[in-house]
């Protein structure tokens, strides 16, 4: 009898090493970042608050969720992220440039044409979003693309 037991445990370490080794490469473990404390809504990501998740044999990370960590830290969490769960792409944005109320250059640029004046910023945005500007002398409201140093880049009507 355990003679029986001892060649089938054999027969099936044989057959079955090939198979797991096989299995190992067909389902490489996919990683998720999630935080380990609770990040709310306005605070900066950042990485001691971050750990990555290896996910079970089998599953399958959500489409449009933090798969590492450079994906989120240093941006600002647009709602509570929970400890342990997933975080949606959506859920983070970069941190603004320019704030509301701050004194900026608005600068309007055609050609050979550039015309710079200082403004005054009516909401916050990061690279590359659409703010209003009031111009400090004028009054006029004027919309621009928020540049990565800082200034509005005033664009045709």
């Amino acid at each position: 009898m355990a003679w029986r037991a001892l060649h089938s445990l054999a027969l099936a370490a044989t057959i079955g090493a090939p198979l797991l080794a096989g299995a190992g490469a067909a389902f490489a473990a996919e990683t998720v970042v999630v935080t380990n404390r609770v990040v709310y809504p306005g605070e900066t990501v950042e990485a001691a608050a971050l750990r990555e998740v290896v996910l079970r044999q089998g599953k399958r990370a959500p489409d449009a969720v933090a798969l590492s960590a450079s994906d989120i830290e240093g941006r600002v969490a647009r709602r509570t992220l929970l400890p342990g769960r997933y975080i949606p792409l959506s859920s983070v944005r970069d941190a603004y440039v320019v704030e509301q109320g701050a004194a900026v250059q608005a600068v309007f640029a055609s050609g050979a044409l550039t015309i710079s004046a200082t403004a005054v910023t009516l909401e916050p945005g990061a690279p590359g979003d659409l703010v209003k500007v009031r111009n400090i002398d004028s009054g006029k409201v004027l919309s621009g693309t928020v540049m990565a140093d800082g200034s509005i880049r005033i664009s045709a009507p």
